[in-house]
């Protein structure tokens, strides 16, 4: 029992660099984009150049990070089911490998905004178009990872659940999570208009629920079971 609050601590600890890292990106992202006004994104960028660049380098340790964490829940729970496991960090290595690659668009967009060698093969109105492209790829390429990294949460949810070592509910609310987190993505983009609407209320669903396994893996690690708990877990 010791040797898994050690892992679910760690566990915790790396979700905590994700989350921490993953917000300072998210925040400096709608700090500088503002979709459908070029000369708008193209100001912020070289305005904020040097946050942009730190946001550039938070994301890919947060996505490093999130590697992490899921290594160290499988080895906490793979026990429990080897395939859903699997599943899960299939799920994360994708959405990895997506966040990753997308994050080209951002370093695209810094390149066009601040280098002179860049700008000067476009006129102002030209550039300035060309960093609002990157920047428009580069949020619908967050969407399309958002899919995994929604998907993930899914197996996680039961294997907490089947596992016994989280609350019930905790494990309930990442599948309600994953649901809302595919829901989301679908309608950003087929009724972006709704997807406005009734995005407010997913945010707080996804905060809730991961902000929850966070705090209980670097607070409590795991429940402890009695023998006949563990039995009715396994079943």
């Amino acid at each position: 029992m010791d040797s898994q609050k050690r892992l679910a601590r760690t566990a915790g600890l790396y979700y905590l660099v994700v989350a921490v890292l993953g917000a300072f990106a998210h925040v400096v992202r709608a700090l500088v984009y503002v979709p459908g006004d070029a000369a708008a994104s193209a100001e912020n960028v070289v305005a904020k150049a040097s946050l942009v660049n730190y946001s550039f380098v938070a994301d890919l340790v947060q996505a490093t990070f999130l590697v992490f964490v899921v290594m160290t829940l499988y080895r906490l729970l793979h026990h429990v089911g080897k395939n859903v496991a699997r599943a899960m960090v299939i799920f994360v290595v994708i959405a990895v490998a997506l966040i990753c690659l997308n994050m080209v668009h951002q370093l695209g967009a810094l390149l066009v905004a601040t280098d002179s060698a860049y700008a000067a093969a476009f006129d102002s109105q030209g550039s300035e178009a060309l960093v609002l492209l990157m920047l428009d790829l580069q949020h619908y390429g967050y969407l399309i990872a958002q899919i995994f990294f929604g998907l993930w949460l899914f197996p996680l949810g039961l294997l907490a659940i089947r596992s016994g070592m989280f609350p019930r509910l905790l494990g309930q609310l990442l599948m309600v999570a994953s649901v809302g987190y595919l829901l989301d993505v679908a309608l950003q983009f087929l009724a972006p208009e709704f997807a406005d609407v009734v995005n407010p209320a997913l945010v707080t669903l996804f905060v809730v629920a991961e902000g929850a396994l966070l705090v209980y893996l670097l607070v409590r690690g795991v429940r402890t079971m009695r023998p006949a708990e563990q039995l009715i877990a396994a079943a």
